[in-house]
């Protein structure tokens, strides 16, 4: 019998869950209620590219914390496995990173009742996450989703880089263009009626602003 499997939308309420994990149980997204969170879910515990991505989250912790942001990981393992994959990656150094502690949250996932709420299980395996990422805000909605293959580390510094970038287009209700990095112009919603292309050509004779065209308008970054 064919499996039906459920796949998030971006604008959605994140799925509801309860789950045990390595930091005691969470009731999600209720228990992140004000803070962006970071769902992300890995094949397997005691793999390579997966230890290095665990590495990796636990040596930018602070950062994201920086951001008011909480990371969530998850994998269809035990949470003995959890413990003591985690407690083997206190042991090891690379690139730069040494014996780092993982202090985030890993959900225990046997039944794969939340690897299914999150489309996390594809056609790679039927029971194997995917490297899925959900960015979640402080309303519990969900704002980017990415899917990473198994056989791909996943680029943290872009992760990173999502966060602020859906945090400043929210604050400021700005849009960012390609490529775009903290720091650099961002792009100014384009005008929807005639007045309000005439009021933009009077705004960019201000300061700092960069009108490509009437619906292409850049602002120097605050």
């Amino acid at each position: 019998m064919e499996q039906n499997i459920n796949f998030p939308l971006i604008g959605t309420a994140a799925p509801e869950f309860v789950a045990q994990t390595t930091q005691g149980k969470i009731n999600f997204p209720a228990d992140f209620n004000g803070k962006w969170v970071i769902l992300f879910s890995h094949p397997a515990d005691f793999t390579p590219v997966c230890t290095t991505e665990f590495m990796t989250f636990a040596s930018m912790h602070d950062e994201f914390k920086a951001l008011n942001t909480e990371l969530v990981g998850l994998s269809i393992d035990s949470i003995h496995s959890h413990l003591a994959w985690l407690q083997a990656i206190r042991g090891y150094t690379w690139n730069g990173i040494e014996k780092p502690t993982v202090e985030f949250p890993l959900i225990a996932d046997l039944k794969m009742d939340v690897a299914k709420k999150y489309g996390m299980l594809q056609g790679e395996s039927d029971t194997a996450a995917v490297r899925a990422v959900f960015f979640i805000d402080p309303e519990g909605i969900i704002k980017t989703i990415l899917y990473y293959p198994a056989s791909l580390g996943r680029n943290f510094e872009e992760i990173k880089r999502i966060v602020i970038a859906l945090q400043k287009a929210e604050a400021e209700k700005v849009a960012l263009p390609a490529n775009w990095q903290p720091g650099k112009d961002v792009i100014v919603p384009p005008p929807g009626t005639c007045g309000a292309i005439r009021e933009r050509v009077e705004l960019v004779k201000e300061e700092g602003y960069d009108m490509k065209d009437w619906f292409l308008t850049f602002k120097k970054d605050k």
